[in-house]
């Protein structure tokens, strides 16, 4: 079985907290865990020391025997200096305009060009 490194959310309603936790990747979200290795709370400022609470020693142990981070917990790694920062994905493109709208765009760059 293949094992994650993820959130397991907590917390209230309209108050998220979160575990860091290992788990199979089968299980539920926030079911059945081998471990706790830290925690994330987002309602902290981005700059309070217990935003994001880290065990350094296990999650070594967990990467160096396989475990894969999702992509959250992946960015948290490689903040704490654990693994190799994650590459960015491509944006979508769905705020872009559509086609005709570029190429309506691009004959008036052409046309103000021109004049």
């Amino acid at each position: 079985m293949s094992v994650k490194i993820r959130l397991a959310r907590g917390g209230a309603k309209k108050r998220p907290f979160y575990h860091i936790v290992v788990a199979n990747a089968d299980a539920p979200r926030d079911g059945k865990f081998i471990e706790r290795v830290g925690t994330y709370n987002p309602m902290l400022p981005a700059d309070h020391a217990e935003r994001i609470i880290l065990k350094t020693e296990r999650l070594q142990y967990w990467l160096g025997n396989g475990a894969q981070p999702t992509d959250r917990v992946a960015r948290f790694l490689a903040k704490a200096e654990l693994i190799k920062a994650p590459a960015r994905t491509e944006q979508t493109k769905q705020p872009m305009p559509k086609k005709k709208a570029q190429e309506r765009e691009a004959a008036r760059a052409k046309a103000a060009e021109a004049a």
